[in-house]
């Protein structure tokens, strides 16, 4: 396949599981306010994590093609499981048409550059924790660096509930943070798209001593390198954004206002009805 030519008015694309993916989609918003957007949250299939490695390949394989349809110029898989057993796919798949960025390689890149030595958390949820794919790539990158996991599976729900920065969140928080394997560490790494809505809980749990890395923000930095790189960056002021989920309900429209800051409209299309 030949590369198809992008100019830097096409919008970035993203995608996730679900709406959880919007806290990536608001990171990069954030960091680059005249980037177009296009998101895609697949919620009639969520949680990827309860699916077979070869659905979640085909689920983002065919969300890739949408985004594509769309006129992406980048594609950005906002979900960690999805990164973690599909982002090869999708990059061989779109044969180099557009850059595809995951969640974890901009996070593993963080910790290369700033840790030759030392332990590195890792909090996410059971599917990703299973995978073990921030270890994993981390060892591969610095053998040296102690890498432990703990799941944290009640946080994603509790965030969705809209139970953060109050007395209940605190209690589970601290609870998680506290277990053994998570002493004396110099990193965490927070391995949901959730959990940057409680970052700032986190951070207030840790000494000054340990760098809580957020994904959406390592990624919307990745995203903007990237931009610069391939003189893609959008510097016209007018900004779009289109979001898309592909089983619409009212209870996922009110909860993008715990994900994204200010208002947004889920639109609905039945990218699975001709399956």
């Amino acid at each position: 396949m030949s590369k198809i030519k992008h100019k830097p008015s096409d919008p970035i694309g993203i995608f996730d599981s679900g709406i959880g993916g919007l806290t990536v989609a608001a990171a990069i918003h954030k960091a680059l306010p005249s980037e177009k957007l296009i998101y895609f949250g697949d919620t009639a299939h969520l949680p990827y994590g309860d699916k077979s490695p070869d659905s979640i390949k085909y689920y983002s394989i065919r969300i890739a093609d949408f985004l594509l349809e769309h006129k992406a110029k980048c594609i950005v898989i906002a979900c960690n499981t999805a990164s973690a057993i599909a982002y090869e796919a999708v990059k061989k798949h779109v044969n180099g048409k557009v850059p595809v960025v995951s969640v974890i390689e901009p996070t593993v890149e963080i910790i290369h550059n700033n840790f030759s030595q030392g332990k590195i958390g890792v909090i996410g949820t059971k599917g990703t924790i299973r995978s073990d794919v921030y270890r994993k790539k981390i060892q591969d990158k610095n053998e040296k660096l102690n890498v432990v996991s703990l799941a944290t599976p009640l946080l994603a729900p509790m965030i969705e509930e809209g139970f953060f920065n109050n007395r209940i969140s605190k209690t589970v928080i601290d609870s998680y943070l506290s277990r053994p394997k998570l002493k004396k560490i110099d990193a965490l790494i927070l391995a949901c798209t959730h959990y940057p809505l409680i970052k700032k809980e986190i951070s207030s749990f840790y000494s000054k001593g340990t760098m809580i890395i957020d994904s959406a923000e390592a990624v919307a930095e990745k995203v903007r390198e990237i931009l610069e790189e391939n003189d893609l960056m959008n510097t016209g002021k007018k900004s779009t954004r289109h979001f898309f989920v592909s089983d619409f309900t009212q209870s996922f429209q009110e909860s993008t206002k715990i994900f994204f800051k200010g208002p947004i409209e889920l639109k609905h299309y039945p990218i699975w009805d001709n399956e």
